[in-house]
């Protein structure tokens, strides 16, 4: 099975290379003539000593110096024009692959991002893709030159002389035998080394991301400690599958000393008893001991190889991640992909959405969290969606935004099923404002331009002042133009929660979802925003997860989670009337703030 495993990841791989079969040909070609020109000098050499130095004459010395040159020159073209091309060959390969990482890392769904980690990625997409491309561009067309040189090592030796030729082609098998040994052992140890390091990136990962969180937990000490089981374990792989490539290297070489030394003593008695020319004794003696060169080569390769199998394994594993959610060809053709979308063809977006029979559990999970729901939605509709923390509030969200999709069931936007529109359509016409907002990497007004790249900038900040995003910028140095840093990080919670409020509202969507969009503003802010939110609603779907009821009580609908399940719907004074699960949360809400505010 491990086998075929690999045989699919290679295939896999293989498509990389197609685009470049030309460039790879040409090495392949500049390699056989290099390993050719490697072959001649001991060739030059033998003439020498049997034509100027035994006799001591240099009748055409010349002409010999000037081809001998002539193939110098020759060989340091091939080499400049081999690694000119390898060099390109490693650039192009590894940017592809980590290009097809990419895009396939954007079609992946929610759920992908939600059970792994960013170092995990990181790994894949970096180092392993890197390593890959640097086997392909170098250690393959090596490898290419090293079966070369050897066969015509075997055939120059055997042309010479057949007996010193027997010595190079019996040493060959167990050259074979252990490297076949060695192989499977440091393909092994070479996965468990890449897991290793996987498992590095992402501790180095969490550790920068959450070194504030690290501090104030004062947790330094357990993440040293937990780093360093980590390293020792990778430490360990590493040290072992450096000792196996220690074993085996010494052994090719002392095999092929052994084949030299063996040479040497029957060349000898060759030259003194049968009259075997000097310089030929010298060729072969070059010969066996340049095999010396070409099998550590290949045991570096092979070494190099069985470790890039692991590479490619794990770049396959990412590349065929399924992908939860697609959308069908006839869509795609219509409407097009993330990477590509055809917006010309989108039509315009009420936000009526219905729930018709929708029965849905998580892809991981047993147990339906909806059964058999039903709701309808009208355009222009607020829904409000409270619980208790962990009850499943999320889930509605998930399934409008089609992060997932119904296990049965459907679920229509403006009458149809939105699986016949595609994500681009309905990802284009929603807006979302998350509890723990991210920022992209630049001003407060490129965030801005990521919702609407197309207006101007004058407009883009008049809609982001709906929502008091031009108090935030004036409050900083750099007003718009100010840096949010990675994530955001260079502003406060606050701050970054009303431009990722203002970058929703700059979208205009049809449908725009608030999670707990108010969670991280203060008081005085958020009853701003509160006010504002109710004219940029008016028109417009919106379903509201909110923690505190009281933002809510104007909600044309309410549903009320608990372990996942809808138990309550109706508006604020229906649900108050049946003092059900809703009048429970809403009252013991409105003592405890009234506590609160008694209090300060």
């Amino acid at each position: 099975m491990k086998k075929r495993g690999q045989k699919q990841s290679l295939k896999k791989m293989a498509r990389f290379l197609l685009p470049y079969k030309r460039q790879l040909a040409t090495v392949g070609i500049l390699m056989v003539f290099l390993a050719c020109f490697d072959l001649s000098l001991p060739l030059f050499n033998a003439y020498a000593i049997d034509h100027f130095i035994v006799p001591l004459q240099s009748g055409g010395l010349p002409v010999f110096a000037l081809c001998y040159v002539g193939v110098v020159l020759l060989s340091a073209a091939c080499t400049w024009i081999f690694v000119e091309q390898s060099t390109e060959i490693e650039m192009k390969v590894g940017r592809d692959l980590k290009r097809a990482c990419f895009v396939h890392l954007q079609r992946l769904g929610a759920d992908y991002y939600n059970k792994t980690s960013v170092g995990y990625i990181l790994s894949r997409v970096m180092s392993d893709t890197s390593q890959i491309s640097a086997v392909i561009a170098w250690s393959a067309v090596d490898m290419l030159w090293a079966a070369a040189y050897s066969i015509g090592v075997l055939v120059s030796l055997f042309v010479l002389n057949a007996t010193l030729g027997l010595f190079v082609l019996c040493a060959l098998p167990v050259l074979v035998a252990i490297t076949v040994f060695f192989q499977k052992r440091i393909f092994r140890v070479g996965r468990d080394v890449r897991h290793q390091n996987a498992l590095i990136s992402s501790g180095f990962s969490e550790g920068i991301t959450g070194a504030v969180t690290a501090k104030t937990l004062v947790i330094e000490k357990e993440n040293y400690q937990e780093f360093q089981t980590v390293t020792a374990a990778y430490k360990k792989k590493a040290v072992y599958s450096a000792m196996l490539s220690g074993i085996y290297t010494p052994l090719a070489v002392f095999i092929t000393s052994i084949t030299a030394a063996l040479i040497l003593r029957q060349g000898g008695i060759y030259v003194e008893f049968m009259g075997m020319p000097l310089g030929t004794l010298s060729a072969g003696l070059a010969y066996a001991s340049g095999l010396i060169d070409p099998m550590m080569n290949l045991a570096r390769i092979i070494s190099e190889g069985a470790s890039a199998l692991v590479n490619v394994e794990r770049v396959h594993n990412l590349l065929t991640e399924p992908e939860l959610i697609t959308d069908s060809e006839a869509v795609q053709a219509h409407y097009g992909t993330p990477l590509a979308p055809k917006e010309e063809n989108y039509p315009p977006m009420r936000g009526e959405v219905e729930f018709r029979d929708v029965s849905f559990r998580y892809p991981d999970g047993d147990d339906y969290v909806l059964e058999h729901f039903n709701l309808k939605v009208p355009a222009g509709t607020t829904v409000a969606i409270v619980g208790e923390t962990g009850a499943g509030k999320s889930t509605l969200v998930n399934l409008v935004c089609r992060f997932f999709e119904p296990t049965s069931g459907q679920l229509l936007i403006d009458g149809e099923d939105y699986r016949a529109r595609g994500q681009n359509w309905l990802h284009h016409g929603i807006g979302y404002v998350l509890q723990t907002p991210h920022l992209l990497s630049g001003t407060i007004l490129d965030n801005l331009r990521y919702a609407a790249e197309d207006l101007p900038d004058e407009e883009l900040k008049r809609r982001a002042s709906l929502v008091y995003a031009d108090r935030v910028a004036d409050s900083l140095p750099g007003g718009w133009n100010t840096q949010v840093g990675e994530g955001g990080e260079l502003l406060s919670s606050g701050q970054r929660q009303i431009i990722s409020f203002a970058r929703a509202v700059v979208k205009n969507p049809s449908i725009l979802i608030l999670d707990e969009a108010t969670s991280s503003i203060d008081t005085q802010t958020e009853a701003l925003i509160t006010t504002a939110t109710r004219e940029i609603l008016k028109g417009r779907t919106s379903f509201v997860i909110a923690h505190r009821l009281s933002t809510i009580r104007l909600a044309d609908l309410i549903l009320v989670v608990q372990d996942g399940k809808i138990v309550e719907r109706g508006t604020h004074d229906q649900l108050m009337q049946s003092e059900g699960a809703y009048y429970q949360l809403y009252t013991l809400q409105f003592r405890s703030e009234k506590r609160s505010h008694h209090e300060e």
